[in-house]
This record gives C-alpha cells, sequence and structure tokens, in this order.
C-alpha cells in the first residue's frame, strides 16, 4: 500500500446542507496530505453542487437523483481510487496529520480493515462519550491490531480500508441511515477483519445543536433491524417483543415497530448469523452497554488466551485473501 500518490482519501455524503458542507471542505482540503475529497449529493435541492464547483473545483461531486442515505458512502468509496478512505459528514473534518497517522496503522497492521478515530465535539474540543466506551471495549485486544477492538464506531470518525470494506459490501441497503456502523462492523469480523479503536487519530464533529425529527425512532429500529440480520433468533423475538411491549405507551417505540415490521420480511431474507467468535463479542458489547459491572463480564485474561488459540488457527486454515480468520 505504499504506491506513488495519496495513501488515503476523503468521501463526504452530504444533502442539503450547503453552508455547512462549505465550512468541512475549507478545512479538508487545506490539509497537509491533500487528500483526494469525493461529495456525494444525496438528492439535495439546495445550491450544494453549484457551491461545490465554484468554491472548490478541485473537489469531486458525485451527484446522486435521490437520498441513498448511508448507501451514499457505498458509492464514493467505489469512485475514489486511494487504497484507504476516509468518511466525513458535512460537519466533520479531520485533524492536521490524522490521515497520514491512520495509513501508517492500516499499512503495518495488514488485518486492520477499520480503524474508529478519537472525535473531538465542537469548538471547545470536547471527547465525545464515545471515545470512553470505544477504549474500556470488552472485546479486549489482538496482537496484530493497533487498539482495542470495538464492534462500534461513528460514520464521520472512521477510515477503511477500501478492499476490506467492499469485501463486507459496505453499508447494508436495509439500514438506510442512523446506527448504520454497528452492522458493517459486525459484518467486517465476520469475514475477518480487525476493527480498531485508534486515539491518535482525530475527528473533528460539530454537529447541530438542533434535534433531528424522528432521529431516535429511526436509530431503534435499525438497531433491532441489525439484530434480525445478524444476530441469534431467540435474542431478536426477545428485543422485538420488548419493543411491542414499549409501543402500547411511547410514540418513538410505535415507530420505530412500524418501521421493523415493514422491512422484516426482507431482513429475514438478508439474514446471515455472525460466526460463534463474533457473537460472543457481540454479547460482550452488549453487556458494556447494559453497563454491567465487571465482575459479571469473562475475565480479559481467559478471553486473550482464547484469542491468541483462535488467531493461530485462523492462521494455520487461512483465508485465500489476504487475511485470516478472525480471532474472537
Amino acid at each position: 500500500m505504499n504506491a506513488p500518490g495519496p495513501a488515503v482519501g476523503v468521501v463526504v455524503a452530504t444533502r442539503d446542507r450547503a453552508e455547512r458542507l462549505a465550512t468541512t471542505l475549507e478545512h479538508l482540503t487545506a490539509l497537509p496530505e491533500r487528500p483526494p475529497v469525493v461529495v456525494v449529493d444525496n438528492g439535495s435541492t439546495d445550491h450544494t453542487r453549484a457551491m461545490v464547483a465554484k468554491r472548490f473545483p478541485q473537489v469531486r461531486v458525485l451527484g446522486q437523483p435521490v437520498n441513498r442515505g448511508a448507501l451514499a458512502r457505498n458509492d464514493g468509496v467505489r469512485a475514489i481510487g486511494t487504497p484507504y478512505v476516509a468518511f466525513s459528514d458535512d460537519d466533520s473534518w479531520w485533524a492536521p496529520g490524522s490521515l497520514s497517522t491512520a495509513a501508517d496503522l492500516l499499512n503495518a497492521h495488514p488485518r486492520l480493515g477499520l480503524l474508529a478515530a478519537q472525535v473531538r465535539v465542537g469548538p471547545a474540543e470536547r471527547p465525545d462519550p464515545l471515545n470512553a466506551t470505544l477504549t474500556a471495549s470488552p472485546i479486549g485486544r489482538a496482537g496484530d491490531l493497533p487498539g482495542p477492538e470495538v464492534l462500534g464506531f461513528l460514520a464521520c470518525a472512521a477510515v477503511v480500508r477500501r478492499g476490506a470494506f467492499l469485501e463486507a459490501g459496505g453499508f447494508h441497503p436495509l439500514i438506510f441511515f442512523g446506527g448504520e456502523e454497528t452492522l458493517l462492523a459486525y459484518d467486517l469480523a465476520a469475514m475477518g477483519w480487525g476493527v480498531s479503536y485508534c486515539p491518535e487519530v482525530v475527528a473533528h464533529h460539530h454537529p447541530d445543536p438542533a434535534p433531528r425529527g424522528d432521529r431516535t425512532a429511526v436509530v431503534r429500529r435499525n438497531d433491532l433491524l441489525g439484530c434480525w440480520l445478524r444476530r441469534p433468533l431467540p435474542l431478536a423475538v426477545r428485543r422485538t417483543a420488548a419493543l411491542l411491549t414499549e409501543a402500547g405507551r411511547d410514540p418513538e417505540a410505535r415507530a420505530a415497530l412500524r418501521g421493523v415490521l415493514a422491512r422484516l420480511p426482507t431482513a429475514l431474507w438478508q439474514r446471515r448469523p455472525l460466526p460463534p467468535w463474533v457473537e460472543e463479542a457481540a454479547r460482550r458489547v452488549d453487556g458494556q452497554r447494559a453497563d454491567e459491572p465487571a465482575g459479571q463480564r469473562p475475565a480479559r485474561t481467559r478471553h486473550g488466551r482464547r484469542h491468541e488459540k483462535r488467531h493461530e488457527k485462523g492462521r494455520e486454515k487461512g483465508r485465500g485473501k489476504g487475511t485470516v480468520a478472525h480471532d474472537r
């Protein structure tokens, strides 16, 4: 991955936020790494495309006739030619030097498929709470990865190995947008790729303080759809029953449930359960989300020994695609 030219390109998905996008592009085009930038415009009705053409002629724009949600990022990755791809939203950008650091980490760790960066929020650069969650990942750390293994990240603070991203299928079409990261992390891990938190890579996020309509219902819908797509059926049934009970008194729960039921036949048709070692890791993360006492989780020392044994087995078997079976 030391070919001439930039190692990391940036893909930005946007829709109807021309002025915020302009701020993002000012930061991205000023980076010392001079990354190529592709903006995927999700059917904007404002002056987004005209603004980019006038103020940032070096930026490539892929215009979509309709809003494709997170799938716009898939289109951008396919269009860009760099071996590694960083994602930005129209309210986020990368710290100077971070893309070079990300390229060095990906070069040095061939199994690393995606790195999750540290996120700094707003002008005050407050640490996003997700940073601490990823640092304390209950999955542990494999010897061939640069940081804790995780099964979640913020899309606008992620750098992917382009080949791994495309091999895993990118962001899933059923999820559309909102909490789409977890399913991609599952799919990368299931194919043997590592997903790690690397705080030495820094992304800046300046989200709009205004609430985003039905965002909570959409995220809850997508979380449950991801469960039907990848997790054990009894777990998916229990979580659906819990949402059904809550829907009787909560309008957001009702909206989420309606969205799940409308998409459930497709989810069942596309269902692909996780391999046992990834499901084990997913259950650990579930425990972290539920804020279980540390004593109720499997000890990391024992988990580390299982890591080593499975990793060695994976190396012996091989995968024929330049990576090994995931060592959970």
